[in-house]
């Protein structure tokens, strides 16, 4: 099975090896099944620009590599482009002169990335702020305070202008601003409620993911609190203390009890919910002009609540 890939380091070869499964493939079919937040387009110029290798050695999109053979790609480094805005519609749950929050559905990609450079949140932004967004994070991330992952929902706080970023990011740094999520796992938790204080960095072993690691790593905090078990799975509350790349899959996957849905960091044979069962639920910051503490909080998705009536039939 190829997982797909949610993390890229830019100009540097990544490497993967064929299995049993994926020998004889049409390999730009394998390289778009590991990059699935890539376009199809994108995977087929990473062949005409020379940067696809099977052991070694540059082979056409058409290659078909047998069981063992490493295949070795590089993905170039975005050019800082104008973004087009798109009409694209969307669920403002709050919205003032300053900022807004913007409750993102399941599979939209936040900022544009190589393959990715329309259907984003961010051209969405530009139609419906009319340009009117910070530009501290330059022009492909103009608004953008904090992110969550294209396969997770819910909401994301979004900058009008520097002074309103700089503020919020400050927030971030801090930890005074609140979020907090749901989510199902698998299994079932030790405690009722508890911390993990795991640091994350990239897996040694595979670049593609990260991990809770002392080596190259940030410091990572996680609370968490059950809120119903069933038979195979648990529903939670989760509260960010920090901010890290993909922080609340990595901490559950490393207590044994990953994200149901999680195409990387779950089990082989678990759950296929087209992404992680998991939901930004709630924000809570102090507002940049005003002073005042704001509360936003954005209902679970049909996917959500969907999954959770299927896992609730099942029993406890």
């Amino acid at each position: 099975m190829i997982e797909p890939v949610n993390t890229i380091e830019y100009n540097e070869p990544i490497f993967f090896a064929v299995d049993s499964e994926n020998g004889g493939k049409r390999l730009d079919k394998l390289l778009s099944e590991f990059l699935s937040e890539y376009s199809r387009s994108f995977v087929q110029n990473l062949f005409s620009d020379g940067l696809v290798e099977c052991n070694g050695k540059g082979v056409s999109k058409s290659h078909k590599p047998k069981c063992g053979d490493i295949i070795s790609f590089t993905v170039p480094e975005p050019k800082e482009l104008s973004l087009a805005p798109e009409d694209i519609p969307l669920e403002i749950m709050y919205e003032d002169d300053d900022l807004l929050v913007v409750n993102k559905p399941r599979g939209m990609v936040v900022h544009p990335a190589p393959g990715n450079y329309s259907g984003t949140l961010v051209n969405a932004l530009l139609h419906h702020c009319k340009g009117n967004l910070s530009g501290i994070n330059g022009i492909i991330r103009p608004g953008i305070v904090h992110r969550i992952d294209k396969d997770t929902s819910g909401l994301l706080l979004v900058a009008k202008n520097d002074a309103a970023h700089v503020s919020l990011s400050e927030q971030i740094a801090v930890h005074s601003l609140d979020r907090e999520y749901r989510a199902v796992i698998h299994g079932h938790l030790k405690n009722s409620e508890g911390v993990v204080d795991a640091p994350i960095g990239r897996s040694p072993n595979d670049r593609k993911k990260m991990c809770v690691t002392n080596q190259n790593s940030k410091n990572a905090v996680t609370h968490y609190t059950v809120l119903e078990e069933y038979r195979d799975f648990s529903y939670i509350a989760l509260k960010l203390e920090t901010g890290r790349t993909h922080q609340i899959r990595v901490h559950m996957s490393y207590l044994g009890h990953p994200v149901a849905g999680d195409p990387v960091y779950g089990p082989k044979n678990g759950v296929n919910l087209g992404g992680q069962c998991l939901h930004a639920g709630l924000l809570g910051f102090i507002h940049p002009s005003t002073g005042e503490h704001k509360i936003i909080e954005a209902p679970l998705p049909d996917y959500f609540t969907d999954f959770l009536g299927r896992v609730k039939k099942n029993g406890r």
